[in-house]
């Protein structure tokens, strides 16, 4: 009987990596380490393995493409996609066909190998995430891609020792801008609804924010003027309706998202709660209904265009071998109607 050949699945199998591992490290690839490029040409000569030249050179081909992979957040109705990564959406699409590469759009599947399902399977060169659900989670997927050498990056929170390269908003410095805009008008019980838990990690940056601000001012921080919500407008509608029940006082509401803070106009406004002469709401994203709310939702706003940009900016870059470093983007306040005062943009 014929004798099977040797894979470079059983070198993977007796390295303890990937099988893309295999194929770097037989390339003398920089972004496998040598000790593991060394481990692995080892374990090649003993199992005499021959590298198949032409499959090597049809894996090698780029795709020019990328797969932009977004959450599913059900919470946000039938689309299943928060309204806020509609226009990074569509930014990153212009900015991908900008430098000829397709895009493949698609909703998270959590599968055991992302880099395996795009690209050892050869549909894209890399990757981009948006959106994540439970972070705590979510961060274990990440460090499963870093073990495997994947390309990608994503749209979330810069924090310290997490994996891969990540594009964020200046959650804290957006959130204190905007109790410093409400304190300016008088305002000094002001609620923050939002989830504040390591499982949310963006909000919680905000909710610090928010804290710092009120702490300078003077004013301490009281815990009965936070309430846990989700991003949807429901989420911020109960909240609101629970802050209300505690009969705890406050003058203005911090949303932790546009979504949240047009819930709580909603279940002020069916209370009788004028905004913003009885209280004065602010939001954060600057989706685009939150100019056309009634009052129009004041927010801090994320440049969508901006960050689409430079997600595909820097995943070409990560593509090519370059080393790259998360960072975050300033954030800017859009004052209108629901704050009072004159509508402007600070930056």
């Amino acid at each position: 009987m014929k004798e099977r050949k040797p894979t470079s699945f059983d070198i993977a199998y007796r390295a303890g990596v990937s099988q893309a591992t295999v194929s770097r490290a037989l390339s003398d690839s920089p972004l496998v380490n040598e000790e593991t490029r060394r481990r692995v040409k080892d374990i090649a000569r003993e199992l005499n393995y021959k590298v198949d030249k032409n499959a090597r050179n049809l894996r090698s081909q780029k795709t020019k493409t990328i797969a932009l992979l977004l959450n599913e957040d059900h919470g946000t109705g039938d689309s299943l996609i928060n309204p806020f990564f509609l226009s990074m959406v569509a930014s990153i699409i212009r900015a991908s066909a900008n430098r000829n590469y397709d895009l493949l759009v698609s909703f998270q599947q959590f599968s055991d190998d992302w880099h395996a399902d795009y690209e050892d399977a050869n549909r894209a060169d890399g990757i981009i995430f948006l959106g994540y659900g439970d972070y705590t989670t979510y961060v274990k997927k990440l460090t499963h891609l870093d073990e495997q050498d994947a390309h990608y990056i994503t749209w979330g929170p810069v924090l310290p020792g997490q994996p891969g390269v990540s594009i964020g908003c200046d959650n804290f410095n957006g959130a204190r801008k905007a109790v410093e805009h409400l304190l300016t008008l008088g305002h000094k019980r002001i609620a923050f609804v939002g989830g504040i838990s390591d499982g949310s990690p963006e909000f919680k940056r905000r909710y610090e924010g928010y804290s710092e601000a009120l702490r300078a001012a003077g004013i301490e921080v009281d815990p009965a003027l936070q309430m846990d919500a989700e991003t949807s407008e429901d989420a911020g509608y109960q909240a609101a309706l629970v802050l209300r029940e505690r009969g705890a006082a406050f003058d203005a509401v911090l949303g932790a998202s546009d979504l949240i803070a047009i819930g709580v106009m909603k279940a002020l406004e069916e209370a009788g709660v004028h905004i913003p002469n009885d209280v004065a709401v602010m939001g954060f994203d600057d989706i685009p209904i939150s100019a056309y709310t009634y009052p129009p939702l004041s927010t801090v706003q994320q440049n969508t265009r901006q960050a689409g940009e430079l997600l595909v900016e820097n995943l070409l870059k990560l593509m090519e071998g370059e080393k790259v470093e998360s960072f975050l983007i300033p954030a800017d306040l859009v004052i209108r109607g629901s704050c009072g005062g004159r509508p402007l943009s600070q930056h």
